[in-house]
């Protein structure tokens, strides 16, 4: 079958570089006794040579593209046959359904569009998915494994880094795409930490996050008025703008509010 055609409406930008492909899949570790991966937005299965390379895991690709769904059964006919071919949203799929009760590893050239609520969904599943290797716009990866302190620390990195160690890996030139995308890539590796539960409402803990990365610019007194009615806001705590704050300090400001 021909190439796959890469559709903008879907943020497909095909990797065409093999080097980079078994680099990504190199990064999986095996972090917390995993045997499937789930690759989301293969394509014309560049990245899925490369982790069908390590046969200790058992691949599952999907993707929404028809057009690819199509070229893949034709070219891997080994996750053909084996029914491990998924014709699906990542975003709006069951995950249960495919891969079980078992913990799995998402990887992927994710589409640059839904990056972000991809990790929201890795989030929702946290405790089934231990380990996340995934290519991401430059900016986006960044943001979420950066430390407090920068202004690309936000939202994503706090809920995030609540639940996962994550380490920035490589960036990627926009040469290495069919076509090219715009802006650079970088790759990230998320492995799950030890935590549970966080040591306070989980609830008010994302809602803390979200109301105060909303209003940046102000200090912590002021973007958590509508939360602290009654609540004592004189400590040190309060001063801060939210990059400033560790997901230690997170929690602590949510039981002081709580």
């Amino acid at each position: 079958m021909e190439a796959v055609k890469a559709k903008k409406h879907l943020g497909q930008h095909f990797l065409k570089d093999d080097s980079i492909c078994d680099n990504i899949a190199n990064q999986l570790t095996g972090h917390g006794a995993y045997s499937k991966v789930l690759e989301i937005g293969p394509g014309m299965g560049a990245l899925t040579k490369s982790l069908l390379s390590h046969e200790q895991y058992e691949l599952f690709v999907m993707d929404v593209d028809k057009e690819s769904i199509v070229y893949l059964h034709d070219n891997f006919k080994t996750l053909s046959e084996k029914n491990r071919i998924i014709e699906g949203d990542f975003l709006k799929i069951d995950l249960k359904k495919i891969m079980g009760d078992a913990p799995f590893a998402v990887a992927g050239n994710f589409p640059y569009n839904i990056s972000t609520q991809i990790l929201f969904k890795v989030l929702e599943n946290r405790d089934q998915i231990p380990e996340v290797v995934g290519m991401f716009q430059k900016e986006v990866a960044e943001r979420v494994a950066h430390p407090p302190g920068s202004k690309t620390y936000g939202i994503l990195s706090v809920l995030l880094q609540a639940f996962y160690d994550i380490r920035y890996c490589f960036t990627v030139d926009e040469h290495k795409f069919i076509p090219p995308p715009k802006v650079k890539s970088g790759v990230i590796h998320l492995t799950r930490n030890n935590v549970e539960k966080l040591d306070c409402d989980e609830k008010l803990f994302f809602n803390v996050v979200k109301t105060a990365f909303n209003q940046r610019r102000k200090t912590i007194r002021n973007s958590v008025k509508s939360l602290s009615a009654d609540k004592d806001t004189s400590g040190p705590l309060f001063d801060k703008r939210p990059e400033q704050l560790s997901v230690s300090e997170f929690i602590e400001l949510c039981k002081i509010l709580s």
